[in-house]
């Protein structure tokens, strides 16, 4: 028996697959378990892409990127039995907490009930309507969730000197799209409803079902986190569906912290995969892929490693992919057009804080753990908020009045901070990642950070004093440090043009490329963004379809 070569001196491999987050690793773990040989290479010293945890203060465990699961496929889990691996989904209860200036204030969460009381002493229309609106979200959502777990069809018409495209897969491809319209056909009267809310604006939704304006701040900002958009922007009403979606935090709807902070779903992958002989390289950054007469031979390291495979698989977004890593001479005109005009505009800028107490808020006083600090946290008390910071964005202005979305993860996780003490995580709409003015992120993001914060004081007067330690990731932080294009957290904008059969660009949206053995395996393929794992499994099932 050959003993098998160790990360450190093996080059040949069935898969490699560019970039370790969690897509990254999904797609290696089901590769591995069909029995091909993996390796995986990561670019920087940690796993898990944008679901780390890093300790940037020591005692202080900080979910740097990303900070709330509850999308993550049930399936992932149990197929890699990710719980034996250290995977633990704590669920929040409340999952929202706004505080209003006047000392009111509203707590939601999966008590349908109480929440509802919570909505009444604003409006009780609202209350009888919220269930009501609950379960319209959770209809549509049955037709949009099985699309998840699947590569999107590609229906458009596609001249044959640019792909060739199979019987089987026109099959395929035309049995999903039936599936989707009997699916659509089982909405009835909801259906024109339901078609709005896949592609149009969150504004005019929200205003439909409700009066009451801090009950749609609430669930409206939601619907802009992460995009460089208004709620009056179409595309915006998609992620309302969300507020129903996913079961990883126990239930359908809830969202929940990874106990170790967001590395902790990394670190379970990473025992997985390591089980299933995948091996896993960090501080191993591609520099080239390399491709031979239309057909991908392996990766160039950027320390002039090369690694031989058939089959490369990149959870990168598709402008590191195609216009970085490969040639101008690699890839067909129009394709690489098409890639050149995807969108990544973003507005998102992430504060880390460590904190010597919780912050003590005027409209709910107290220093100790109460249920109000579990929750997402918005500070924003109407949808006419969220268009002025919009408003600023578009023009190349940090917002004057940003929208800020707080979690405290230690409140529910106290193994993230030194007793006492807190971590805190601030998500910020809207800093764009293009400024005016000849404006650089570098000279003004600490600025911008102390708006923030001075905003949150308004609410929670001791906030300033609290904070020990904080970390200001701009847009451009965000590129460098994650290399995410434009600073998008999606890999590509979540807009009606940029999802299921035109993501990443039409014609190729069954994570193909075209350059054979060439796939796309992270968020920059249907479904996009967000820690739901789909794009890495749907990956998976399609390179295995080819390479069985």
């Amino acid at each position: 028996m050959h003993a098998t070569p160790s990360a450190t001196t093996r080059r040949k491999y069935d898969c490699l697959i560019i970039g370790g987050g969690h897509n990254g690793l999904i797609t290696a773990a089901y590769l591995a378990r069909a029995g091909k040989s993996v390796c995986v290479l990561e670019r920087r010293h940690v796993l898990g892409g944008c679901s780390t945890t890093e300790e940037l203060w020591p005692g202080f465990k900080i979910s740097t990127a990303s900070y709330v699961v509850s999308l993550l496929l049930p399936e992932i889990i149990r197929d890699f039995r990710l719980k034996h691996y250290g995977l633990n989904i704590l669920p929040r209860n409340p999952s929202s907490f706004t505080p209003l200036l006047d000392g009111r204030s509203l707590l939601m969460g999966p008590d349908e009930r109480a929440t509802c009381r919570e909505i009444a002493k604003f409006s009780e229309r609202d209350a009888e309507a919220y269930p009501r609106y609950n379960r319209f979200l959770e209809r549509v959502a049955a037709v949009i969730e099985p699309l998840l777990m699947q590569s999107a069809p590609d229906p458009l018409p596609i001249s044959p000197d640019k792909r060739k495209i199979g019987v089987a897969k026109k099959l395929r491809d035309a049995g999903k799209l039936l599936e989707l319209y009997t699916a659509m056909n089982s909405l009835g009267d909801d259906t024109v409803a339901a078609i709005e809310l896949l592609v149009g604006a969150a504004r005019p939704v929200l205003d439909r079902w409700f009066e009451s304006e801090v009950l749609k701040a609430t669930l409206g900002t939601d619907a802009v986190i992460g995009a460089f958009a208004s709620p009056s922007y179409p595309g915006t009403a998609y992620v309302l569906l969300h507020h129903v979606m996913g079961q990883a935090g126990g239930a359908r709807g809830v969202w929940g912290y990874i106990q170790g902070g967001m590395g902790g779903l990394a670190s379970a992958l990473e025992g997985a995969c390591r089980d299933l002989h995948v091996d896993i390289r960090r501080e191993a950054a591609v520099q080239k892929i390399l491709v031979q007469n239309g057909q991908v031979v392996g990766v160039a390291l950027a320390d002039d490693t090369i690694l031989e495979a058939p089959i490369v698989a990149s959870s990168i977004d598709a402008n590191q992919t195609f216009l970085r890593m490969l040639g101008e001479q690699d890839l067909p005109a129009d394709f690489r057009s098409a890639i050149q005009n995807i969108d990544y505009s973003s507005a998102s800028l992430k504060i880390n804080l460590a904190l010597s107490e919780l912050p003590d808020f005027t409209c709910l006083p107290g220093k100790t753990v109460a249920p109000h600090h579990r929750g997402t946290i918005h500070i924003c008390e109407t949808l006419d908020t969220m268009e002025r910071g919009f408003d600023d964005a578009k023009y190349g202005r940090p917002s004057t009045e940003p929208i800020l979305e707080c979690t405290i993860p230690s409140a529910v996780d106290p193994t993230l901070a030194p007793p006492g003490q807190h971590v805190m995580n601030m998500f910020i709409q809207y800093a764009p990642y293009k400024l005016a003015d000849g404006q650089q992120w570098d000279d003004i993001k600490e600025q911008f950070a102390d708006r923030c914060l001075d905003l949150l004081a308004k609410y929670a007067p001791n906030i300033k004093q609290a904070v020990l330690h904080r970390q200001v990731l701009s847009p451009l932080d965000i590129e460098r440090t994650y290399g995410l294009t434009g600073g998008n957290i999606m890999q590509g904008s979540m807009i009606p043009t940029q999802l299921f059969s035109l993501r990443p660009v039409a014609g190729w949206s069954d994570h193909r490329t075209p350059i054979s053995g060439l796939y796309l395996c992270g968020a920059a393929s249907h479904p996009g963004g967000g820690v739901m794992g789909a794009c890495g499994r749907n990956a998976a099932v399609e390179i295995l379809r080819d390479h069985s």
